[in-house]
């Protein structure tokens, strides 16, 4: 059965003549449903909100068409344990997720649980990662949002396709995840920009305000200097996913030789300290390359002579960062 509160909001906003909330209370209702997986409901319920001449027709075609080509839904995998986080960024994501599991106990005080989450910083340290992890550990399905499929040529046509995309968000549970934001959340006081940027970025910023607390919009930038400054204040979680430490660095290694089952064969810290200077994935690429390298050369290959090897390679490729400490003579 729909929630108790939902169903009196509505009856409440139907007597006064609010449309506007009968609307959001319906979309509420039709989440819910969507996620005990009553799917026909969801759609029948949304349906009810197209109407000519006082007789519901069906959706309209939009919501479809977000589904397979504004939107791409994931499937969460990562879970918030496999992450190396800061124990603060830890600490705030852990505060989130309790909130989104206990929002009756919030909304019986008038309260709503957080729902918009901005991660900056270097690419490659987990700011995907971060979001999917949160849809996981929330239960909910993962929302990408597809650039190429929003963006359009003519005027208005982006902002257009955003409140579609932000339209068909409204119908479920989820996290909405915009990766490189500044794509779409450019400073609208840059001169360079088109007078058409601007009214994205604020036909933009004005759906993030209406999103329900059900869903949950996470931004990611690697470069948060671009972004305009009220988006700034539109987001409740601000984190900063840096480069990871020399310890982090030590943690993710132990973690890759528990689930790989392969041994370095080298102190982890001395390990770690030839790595400073790359990002988490960059990490994760050499370590899958060495693995691989180690299998292809079977059983009877030495470890260190194959680390050593590998360094040497990636210590020359170009747009690397060299590694710390590894002393390409040897």
């Amino acid at each position: 059965m729909a929630r108790a509160d939902l169903i009196l909001n509505l009856v409440k906003a139907s007597r006064q003549g609010n449309d506007e909330q009968v609307r959001k209370t319906v979309e509420a209702l039709a989440a819910n449903e969507r996620a005990k997986n009553h799917t026909v409901l969801a759609d029948r319920l949304l349906a009810q909100l197209q109407v000519e001449n006082g007789r519901a027709v069906t959706p309209a075609p939009f919501v479809r068409q977000c589904d397979s080509a504004m939107v791409t839904e994931k499937t969460p995998c990562r879970r918030i344990n496999e992450l190396i986080l800061t124990s603060q960024a830890k600490e705030t994501i852990d505060e989130l997720v309790a909130e989104h599991q206990r929002a009756d106990l919030l909304r019986s005080y008038n309260l709503e649980p957080r729902n918009r989450v901005l991660l900056a910083g270097p690419p490659g340290n987990g700011k995907t990662t971060l979001a999917e992890a949160l849809a996981d550990s929330l239960g909910v399905s993962l929302l990408v949002v597809r650039y190429e499929a929003v963006i359009g040529s003519y005027l208005g046509e982006t902002a257009q396709r955003i409140a579609r995309v932000f339209d068909h968000a409204r119908s479920r549970h989820c996290v909405l995840l915009f990766d490189e934001f500044d794509a779409v959340g450019k400073e609208r006081g840059d001169a360079h920009e088109t007078g058409e940027i601007k009214r994205v970025v604020s036909s933009l910023l004005l759906q993030i305000d209406a999103l329900p607390s059900y869903v949950v919009v996470v931004a990611a930038s690697n470069h948060p200097e671009l972004l305009d400054r009220a988006a700034w204040r539109r987001f409740q979680i601000r984190l900063e996913l840096r480069q990871p430490t020399l310890p982090q660095i030590a943690k993710w290694l132990s973690e890759f030789e528990r689930r790989s089952g392969y041994s370095f064969e080298v102190q982890r810290k001395e390990f770690a300290r030839k790595l400073r200077g790359l990002s988490f994935a960059e990490i994760e690429d050499f370590c899958t390359d060495l693995l691989r390298k180690q299998v292809l050369d079977g059983p009877d290959a030495c470890p260190k002579r194959t680390l050593d090897c590998r360094l040497r390679q990636w210590n020359h490729r170009p747009g690397v960062v060299s590694f710390d400490g590894f002393d390409s003579a040897e």
